[in-house]
């Protein structure tokens, strides 16, 4: 590992620590992820499904690995500050080849990653962290594993049992050694704060509506926010509606609405 890499791992590590809230704007490709950055960003995380959309691909792990790896590489070339890469299930169910997968984008530039169980066992991303940690270890990279459960985000049980559920994950994730626990789809204060306490590794949340503010999931004992797919469906969506009007009206005005100019845009990749 060179000293660049040494140098966003412990920073890395030591931004979940407080006092802030670390929060991350998901980006999807390097022009996202140097915009993102010149706004102060602490860190850049990488959105899966804005990554996939961006190859012409759907999210839920049919994006190749080649691709992912390439887009890591693209983004660590162009920002300066540490860079985390969502890897979904690590794109196979297979825990070793996970931890490959792991391997390679770390080479690629990621001292953190996002691995999640999705519709999988338990067990099953409990290999897969150790996998990535061997692999992590292999390289010499201090590896932030944010173990990213489902529970509440897909359902998987409701009320008092997606809590308790959500905490016994948490906790064999932690055993299997995560440094950090994703729960997209909690909102509640009450669930926020009895995880916090239960499992002892940073929390992660997802916006999604309801959630509390910034400054209320601090004082919860939440470390850590997420905008997942939301920067990069506003993109996406706001392109989708300029194209729509432009190709039904040819209107040449439509431009003006656009917020940067193209020499603002350019100024951002001057020293890339």
């Amino acid at each position: 590992m060179n000293d660049a890499m040494k140098n966003h791992a412990t920073t890395f590590r030591r931004l979940h620590a407080g006092p802030d809230v670390l929060i991350l704007a998901n980006a999807w490709d390097a022009g996202s992820a140097r915009l993102i950055e010149s706004w102060g960003a602490k860190a850049i995380a990488t959105t899966s499904a804005g990554v996939a959309w961006s190859q012409g691909y759907p999210d839920g792990d049919t994006l190749p690995v080649t691709l992912l790896v390439g887009t890591v590489a693209a983004i660590a070339r162009v920002v300066q500050v540490p860079l985390t890469a969502d890897v979904e299930g690590g794109y196979s169910a297979d825990p070793a080849a996970a931890g490959e997968t792991v391997a390679r984008v770390i080479e690629a530039g990621a001292v953190g990653i996002n691995i999640e169980d999705g519709k999988g066992a338990p067990e099953l991303l409990c290999a897969k962290i150790e996998h990535a940690k061997r692999a992590a270890a292999r390289l010499g990279v201090d590896l932030y594993v944010n173990a990213r459960t489902d529970v509440y985000l897909r359902g998987l049980a409701s009320g008092s049992a997606a809590l308790e559920e959500t905490i016994a994950r948490g906790r064999r994730y932690r055993a299997a050694g995560c440094d950090g626990l994703f729960v997209p789809g909690i909102v509640e204060k009450n669930d926020i704060s009895a995880l916090v306490a239960a499992v002892d590794v940073p929390l992660n949340v997802l916006a999604w509506p309801g959630l509390p503010p910034a400054a209320e999931l601090r004082a919860l004992g939440v470390r850590r926010l997420s905008a997942g797919a939301s920067v990069a469906r506003a993109a996406l969506g706001g392109a989708h509606a300029f194209a729509a009007a432009f190709l039904a009206e040819g209107r040449s005005d439509l431009p003006s609405i656009l917020p940067m100019t193209s020499a603002q845009l350019n100024g951002l990749f001057a020293k890339t």
